[in-house]
């Protein structure tokens, strides 16, 4: 029994020693394969980055790797201050090399046809029919004015430029021409409606919101220069005593 233990004993140093020299030859096998081989260092992802993560918040999600020049896959960023003011542009995984190519301007994400909201401001939106929205002539970046027409109980009603320079940052939806409409139905043209996104505050966004749940909107395309001022609240007591000279 005594010299049963003694083999199975002798066989697991026989076993552990072989694993050891065993592995020590595949280390050193990677050693000579790696020598006179040119290396260079790759950022590799470490931790999942998300599309639209700044490169200022990369820094941690990835790690530095030495690989031979041959696996090294061009275009990768070899310094983060190269994308410095950039986004990702594509969920990035852990293993792949970092790229330039997946990052970009953060203007290159925005939806076509849209605008960054300033710092401080919100976005809100207002359905309206064309000819209460320059008959559809808006785009984003304009500024306008806005108009809030109330009509009360009594047949009586009051209108007023409750807010000027109101930055634009989308519209969706288009005006269709009557002959596109037939050659699509063969029936005329029915008026399109616009969508109408805003950045505004939330104070502004009281008006607008005021405005199209208990009156009318209009909208009024104001330029650089335009004269804003001089305005009142017209009402059916004032509207013939109001100079418009």
């Amino acid at each position: 029994m005594k010299r049963r233990l003694l083999a199975a004993l002798a066989a697991l140093v026989l076993a552990a020693v072989g694993a050891a020299v065993l592995l020590g030859y595949a280390r050193g096998a990677d050693a000579r394969a790696m020598a006179g081989v040119k290396t260079v260092s790759v950022l590799v992802v470490d931790k999942p980055i998300a599309e639209g993560t700044p490169a200022a918040q990369v820094k941690d999600l990835v790690r530095s790797e030495l690989l031979p020049a041959k696996a090294a896959a061009p275009g990768r960023v070899t310094d983060l201050a190269d994308i410095a003011g950039q986004v990702a542009t594509v969920d990035l995984e852990p293993g792949e090399q970092l790229l330039a190519d997946r990052f970009s301007s953060p203007d290159k994400l925005r939806a076509p046809g849209t605008i960054d909201v300033p710092a401080g401001d919100e976005e809100l939106s207002v359905q309206l029919e064309p000819q209460r929205a320059m008959g559809g002539r808006l785009a984003a970046g304009n500024e306008v004015g806005i108009f809030l027409s109330l009509k009360n109980p009594d047949g009586t009603g009051s209108t007023h430029a409750v807010l000027h320079h109101v930055l634009v940052t989308q519209v969706q939806g288009a005006v269709a021409t009557t002959k596109d409409a037939q050659a699509s139905s063969g029936a005329p043209a029915a008026n399109a409606t616009l969508m109408v996104t805003f950045a505004v505050t939330a104070k502004q966004a009281e008006a607008i919101v005021f405005g199209q749940e208990h009156g009318s909107l209009w909208l009024s395309l104001e330029p650089k220069g335009a004269k804003t001022g001089g305005t009142t609240v017209l009402g059916n007591a004032n509207v013939y005593q109001e100079n418009y000279g």
